[in-house]
């Protein structure tokens, strides 16, 4: 399914760098802005550039995770052990955030899948709560974490 680019800067890009940000939080890597945005968008644009081709739908997230773990290794200077859990619990992270805010506000708000796939700026607003949750998680993983030090 191709992603409007507009969809791709304002969403896309912020979901990744979530993404990035919750993988190294779990990763215990130090965090260094400029490598999360890097990874970021690297996991955006290739997304971006997988949803172009005739593949079936999920394709692009099961590369995903495998690209982010061999940035998290590589970027990152994370273990291949430690690389593979954030990989994987980062994108269940967005799994499960996209869900429950998906289920949640596409009742609330009347919208349907129809109205976010034909509709930019919909998909985009929709989707922008799962993008701040991603951000908290990661956020609260990281305080927790420090806490306890």
């Amino acid at each position: 399914m191709k992603i409007p680019f507009l969809a791709l800067i304002l969403q896309g890009i912020p979901e990744t760098i979530a993404v990035a940000t919750l993988a190294f939080v779990v990763a215990k890597i130090p965090i260094k802005w400029k490598k999360i945005v890097l990874i970021g968008m690297i996991l955006a644009f290739t997304s971006f550039g997988l949803r172009l081709f005739p593949i079936t739908f999920g394709i692009h997230t099961i590369f995903s995770i495998g690209l982010l773990f061999i940035l998290l290794i590589r970027i990152g200077r994370s273990n291949l052990n430690t690389a593979l859990i954030a990989s994987l619990l980062s994108y269940l992270a967005v799994i499960i955030s996209e869900t429950v805010c998906l289920s949640l506000l596409m009742p609330l708000f009347g919208v349907t899948s129809d109205m976010i796939l034909s509709n930019v700026t919909i998909r985009i607003l929709i989707t922008f709560p799962q993008v701040l949750m991603m951000f908290m998680i990661a956020y609260t993983v990281y305080r927790f974490r420090n806490k306890k030090k």
